[in-house]
């Protein structure tokens, strides 16, 4: 006997919302974190003025600047609708039956009337 349904992979059941919202927030928190360290190291090296300050200091401003955008653009994504996501589209769809006599008499009939 063959089965009539394929069977739902684990790999392919969606992550519950208070998973996906524990995910996002502690990513939220790691960036920020990053974030103040990038502000705390870039006033420790306007302190002691090491070599290639400009370098270093450039990179502590970019983060200072772009983290808090990127964090909060990553905090607010939602995951894709099962019809847009990638993998979706090479899967073949199932037919709702598989028994070709069943899918013939449930489908509709053309009538052409001669009238």
């Amino acid at each position: 006997m063959a089965r009539r349904e394929r069977p739902q992979l684990i790999t392919d059941a969606a992550r519950s919302p208070e998973q996906e919202l524990r995910a996002r927030e502690v990513r939220y928190v790691l960036m920020m974190l990053l974030r103040a360290a990038c502000v705390v190291v870039g006033a420790i090296l306007v302190a002691t003025r090491p070599p290639l300050l400009w370098l270093w200091l450039t990179l502590c401003v970019a983060g200072g600047v772009f983290l808090p955008m990127i964090a909060v653009m990553l905090a607010n994504d939602a995951p894709p609708r099962p019809e847009k996501r990638l993998r979706n589209r090479f899967h073949r769809k199932q037919q709702s039956h598989p028994d070709p006599d069943h899918a013939l008499s449930e489908r509709e009939h053309k009538v052409i009337d001669a009238d």
